[in-house]
């Protein structure tokens, strides 16, 4: 059988070779109408770079790739040490990518790792653009989606609902007293817009919402700016008692504020993170969070992998929701002071 070259890709999708070998190597820069193009014919013709066409003699190599957007966020720390353990001791390897939140970054990732004919793909999120999607549909490999839900998987979605955990989160604010609740976040990624959504839907519920007491950045979240946003948030709204952090990092930027401000949680602010990191619970008073199980998920993903490269059928279900844990402590508990996990 002749072949597949990027000058077969090139005639299909009616430009040049040179702007197809652009196009996957650089995909920031030719448009997207002419990614689409050039990426439509890859998917069509089979095209395989020669670069890893050479070497590789199987259908798939033993190479399971993850794309995060983040190395030093602790939540894919814990991600890819499930996934890790879960695939040390057999013979594949793991080979990691940082999108950086970028969703063209992404795009141009991807192909990259197809060139080595994976034995799996992990990806972040439910975000990817559209032709990260048909690229990863038309792949001759397993492909997981986590660290979300969605009715419309690639193959396999395994996390939680960033929206029902947000739903909850500030429920119990609102059940302990709580009535001018913020809304404070960073880097505002698809997961934590999630998160907003169900804070926001919530408060309307009751009443309570206030766009005033919507306090976002597009900035990395840190202890600092959690700090620095909490002295925002009370110039915009000084009634403000209390606030949903997007991630933990924010929230015990906001109780070490409130400490410097000799405001006491939760009589005069309540409080409650995500993510449930180790931090918060070690804080004085312990701050209420919401545990997601990053581990586990990493480790679902690559079982995954693992069976379906072994000859395992898929599940029928083919979104895994692990759910989420509100774990309650004194920074919002006014009703009921006794601790709970």
């Amino acid at each position: 059988m002749k072949r597949v070259t990027l000058i077969d890709v090139g005639k299909e999708s009616g430009v040049s070779a040179i702007t197809v070998s652009r196009a996957l190597r650089n995909p920031e820069r030719v448009s997207p109408e002419l990614r689409e193009r050039v990426y439509a014919a890859v998917k069509k013709l089979g095209y395989v770079p020669d670069s890893a066409a050479s070497t590789l003699a199987s259908r798939r190599s033993t190479v399971i790739g993850i794309l995060v957007p983040s190395f030093s966020n602790h939540v894919f720390s814990d991600v890819l040490a499930g996934a890790s353990d879960t695939i040390e001791g057999s013979k594949y390897s793991v080979q990691i990518a940082n999108t950086g939140y970028s969703a063209l970054k992404e795009e141009a990732l991807v192909p990259r790792f197809l060139t080595m004919k994976p034995a799996g793909m992990i990806i972040t999120g439910v975000d990817q653009t559209q032709a990260t999607r048909d690229m990863l549909a038309g792949a001759d490999c397993p492909v997981v989606q986590i660290m979300d839900v969605s009715d419309d998987p690639i193959d396999l979605i395994v996390g939680f609902s960033n929206f029902q955990a947000a739903v909850e989160a500030v429920e119990h604010m609102v059940e302990q007293g709580f009535r001018r609740i913020a809304f404070v976040g960073t880097r505002m990624d698809p997961r934590t817009q999630q998160r907003l959504r169900g804070y926001r839907q919530t408060l309307e519920k009751y009443g309570l919402f206030d766009e005033r007491l919507l306090i976002t950045t597009p900035k990395k979240s840190s202890v600092e700016i959690g700090r620095h946003l909490l002295g925002e948030l009370l110039e915009t709204a000084p009634d403000c008692d209390g606030a949903f952090c997007n991630n933990d990092d924010v929230a015990v930027g906001i109780a070490l504020e409130c400490q410097n401000r000799n405001m006491r949680c939760p009589d005069d602010f309540g409080l409650c993170g995500f993510n449930d990191l180790g931090t918060t619970s070690q804080m004085n008073p312990p701050i209420t969070s919401v545990f997601t199980p990053r581990a586990d998920i990493g480790a679902a993903a690559a079982r995954y992998i693992l069976d379906r490269n072994a000859g395992q059928q898929p599940p029928e279900n083919r979104c895994v929701d692990l759910g989420s844990t509100l774990k309650v402590r004194a920074s919002t508990l006014r009703n009921d002071r006794k601790e709970r996990q």
